[in-house]
């Protein structure tokens, strides 16, 4: 077993250990403060939805959690008060969420809170399920899901047998100050790129990172991929190959651009294995994926209370 599968197991343990005890209490789910959006779609795929008292500004799907729900802001800008002022019997965050003093607080206060851990692959999906379920009692229904998930992930790994050479993609988040801000490898678009059955075209460092021209260039993409935004931010394939380095590769030639929600892409959630399988079959349009397992009406239902 390797040190970082080591250290995954530890996490995961220690989670559903705090778990555990806080399923003891007979309130403990029923006022929860859901923080992160993979956090609140699996929620609400539980059927938890009722139970949710306020959510985080990624917490995008369903929409009626953004709709209905009260929020306690940016997961990694959060306020203690605008946290506790929600009276939460349980607070679920993902890992990543802060900022470190605002947690102080919250755990100062003693309100139940577990970190839920954020692991960019199917086992992580599976992981971030199993945890919450757990938490707020419903290990039934999560049991159900995550078969979802583990069908979903057998027919994915079906539809990309069939691939012989994989793209290399590079995912571009934003332009600063006219540099391309990429992802390198330990992110959600490189699990997303790996999911899909395609290279992250720049593997030399690990989150976000500016590209020099120089870089583009060198890291040869077949595509480009990106995420959906409102407003300004958003970036088209005729913002990026209208860029002298990015019109040097390999993706501008074929104009291979894919841009997609930002939460769908990158959320790690229930949905995320058909995310995968949506950009499988964009990258490769000869993969064959008309029956997925979870999107059959019987499998959507089965969940269902």
């Amino acid at each position: 077993m390797t040190l970082h599968r080591m250290l995954q197991c530890v996490r995961q343990t220690a989670a559903v250990a705090v778990a555990v005890a806080l399923v003891s209490s007979a309130s403990a789910a029923e006022r929860v403060v859901s923080i992160g959006g993979a956090v609140t779609e699996i929620l609400y795929a539980l059927g938890k939805d009722k139970d949710i008292v306020g959510v985080d500004t990624t917490s995008l799907f369903p929409i009626a959690a953004a709709k209905e729900k009260p929020s306690v802001g940016y997961m990694r800008q959060l306020s203690a008060e605008g946290v506790l002022g929600l009276n939460p019997s349980m607070i679920l965050a993902i890992e990543g969420s802060g900022p470190k003093e605002t947690l102080n607080v919250l755990a100062a206060a003693k309100v139940p809170m577990i970190t839920v851990p954020d692991s960019f692959s199917g086992e992580g999906i599976i992981e971030k399920t199993r945890i919450i379920a757990h938490a707020i009692g419903a290990d039934e229904r999560g049991k159900c899901i995550i078969e979802q998930v583990h069908a979903d992930l057998a027919a994915l790994q079906k539809v990309e047998s069939a691939i012989t050479k994989p793209k290399r993609v590079l995912f571009v988040l934003s332009f600063v100050n006219g540099r391309a801000m990429a992802a390198g490898t330990k992110t959600a678009a490189d699990g997303m790129i790996k999911l899909a059955g395609a290279e992250n075209a720049v593997s030399e460092f690990e989150g976000y990172r500016p590209l020099s021209d120089e870089a583009i260039v060198a890291a040869k993409p077949d595509v480009v991929m990106t995420i959906e935004r409102s407003g300004q931010g958003t970036l088209t394939a005729d913002t990026v190959f209208s860029q002298p380095a990015f019109l040097a590769t390999p993706a501008a030639s074929q104009r291979a651009f894919i841009s997609m929600d930002g939460l769908y892409l990158l959320g790690f959630g229930p949905r995320s294995v058909r995310a995968a399988r949506d950009v499988a079959v964009t990258l490769y349009p000869n993969l064959k994926a008309d029956d997925f397992p979870s999107e059959r009406v019987a499998a959507r239902q089965l969940c269902a209370e």
